[in-house]
């Protein structure tokens, strides 16, 4: 799914939690516990390498320009919080939800 690039009802944007699982396998939304998104990316903690490859995944994900997104803490951490300017909170959730690896636990849906 790909976001609108304006949403009229909440002009400000939406405000995720990720946990960042640096130099894993492949990158991908590992799944979601407690209302943190735990993405795993194949580039290194180094330099802000892992920080724009997040910045990446995310902007491809959701069809919106890297410009959009910002990191508002965590930059030096695995535990960050994402600002994704001009989307609503609930377009910003639905997609990630329908981008996560199969099998997680999202909101809303029991485990099997």
């Amino acid at each position: 799914m790909k976001l609108p690039v304006k949403d009229i009802e909440n002009p400000v944007g939406a405000v995720i939690r990720v946990k960042v699982l640096p130099r894993s396998s492949k990158t991908e939304i590992a799944g979601k516990a407690d209302g943190v998104y735990r993405i795993k990316l194949t580039a290194p903690p180094v330099d802000g390498k892992a920080n724009k490859a997040l910045i990446n995944f995310f902007a491809k994900k959701t069809g919106l320009p890297k410009r959009k997104f910002q990191i508002v803490s965590g930059e030096h951490s695995r535990n960050k919080t994402i600002r994704i300017d001009t989307v609503s909170p609930e377009n910003t959730m639905k997609c990630l939800e329908e981008n996560s690896v199969q099998g997680t636990v999202v909101r809303g849906q029991d485990q099997f």
